[in-house]
């Protein structure tokens, strides 16, 4: 009898504690399907299959600052009526709601309503048409939103799992910290200049700094003039004559960007060694460290001949948002964008869905 209502008494115990709810969801919340940069659209065949394709041809785009022609995501479609337990469980995925009760076109989005981690958006709209037109205009929201989603995931393992040694090193020479891949274990140390590397050389990490001039410092010319100095002194090549420079300004992209509600400038575009015939794609953010007057530059560039290369970039991307300036907290989560209104998951309803 004893034995039996220990038995019991563990089923209860396991039978509550799987009742409970952590932050909005079921602690069984199921964990989602699909690889990093996948997207599920969930659209009929009139919208899907329509001449422009609208949506399609916003996922498909290439991304920016690769040496060759890779896309931004993998995708897969299902109709409304085949949106199933099972397919709902998928990471990110895009609803697309079209009836005439619509007044005009909006964006909104969910987080963990089926599984975790999950990012949903839906596009509203009143008719096919405002519809593609919505979707055209606004395709860059549509990519940063789910590339920010899968970076964000990239931090949260990050910071489980990162380079101490590299963040050591930071903390030594800048004063700050950032959380790199724990790949990276061989560095190289200038005047205020970091490289660190894997031992296979195909991700690498660059941090310098130089004082604050003024707001021209934020500029494509000065960019381009500034990195190509500290890398010609800080990265040479195996023979005289070889050194780090920046390929054809035609190809790099400059933008401005918030990094913890602060500005920053984000640059990407491709390196090569002078002389020599290695190269690939870069991406880096300048920021301000008003504390010492001085500029921040951290860099993450790849280098994989003959290989894609467009998840490499971005691991290292996420990586680059994490930096710590000494005045600053560590970083919680990169942010949407604050133009899409996020709707709670009504937590009845979705335990009934996960059923």
């Amino acid at each position: 009898m004893k034995r039996v209502t220990y038995y019991l008494g563990i089923a209860l115990a396991v039978l509550s504690f799987a009742s409970c709810r952590n932050g909005g969801k079921s602690i069984i919340t199921p964990v989602s399907s699909g690889r990093p940069y996948e997207v599920m659209v969930v659209a009929d065949d009139k919208c899907w299959m329509s001449p422009d394709s609208a949506l399609f041809h916003v996922l498909d785009t290439d991304v920016p600052g690769l040496p060759q022609s890779e896309r931004s995501f993998r995708i897969s479609r299902v109709r409304p009526d085949a949106f199933n337990r099972s397919v709902r469980l998928f990471r990110n995925i895009i609803i697309v709601d079209i009836q005439d009760i619509y007044t005009q076109p909006k964006f909104k989005y969910t987080r963990d309503a089926y599984s975790s981690p999950q990012m949903i958006m839906t596009i509203q709209a009143p008719n096919q048409q405002e519809f593609a037109d919505y979707v055209s205009k606004n395709g860059q929201v549509i990519i940063d939103f789910f590339t920010r989603a899968e970076m964000n995931r990239q931090v949260k393992l990050l910071e489980k799992k990162h380079s101490e040694l590299i963040s050591t090193k930071v903390k030594s020479l800048f004063d700050c910290d950032i959380w790199m891949p724990v790949e990276l274990e061989s560095y190289k140390v200038g005047k205020d200049f970091l490289w660190a590397s894997s031992n296979l050389n195909d991700l690498n990490f660059v941090m310098y700094s130089y004082p604050f001039r003024d707001k021209n410092t934020f500029t494509k010319e000065y960019f381009i003039h500034k990195r190509d100095s500290v890398m010609k002194v800080n990265l040479p090549g195996e023979r005289e004559g070889m050194y780090m420079e920046t390929s054809d300004s035609i190809f790099l992209t400059t933008r401005n960007i918030a990094v913890k509600g602060d500005y920053a400038f984000e640059a990407r575009g491709l390196w090569d060694m002078k002389n020599d015939a290695m190269g690939g794609p870069f991406v880096s953010h300048v920021r301000v460290d008003r504390e010492h007057a001085r500029v921040i530059v951290v860099e993450g560039f790849v280098y994989n001949p003959g290989k894609l290369k467009r998840d490499q970039i971005r691991k290292l991307n996420a990586a680059l948002y994490t930096l710590q300036l000494p005045s600053e907290k560590e970083v919680s989560e990169i942010p949407v964008d604050n133009t899409i209104s996020e709707e709670k998951v009504n937590k009845e309803e979705a335990e009934q869905n996960k059923q």
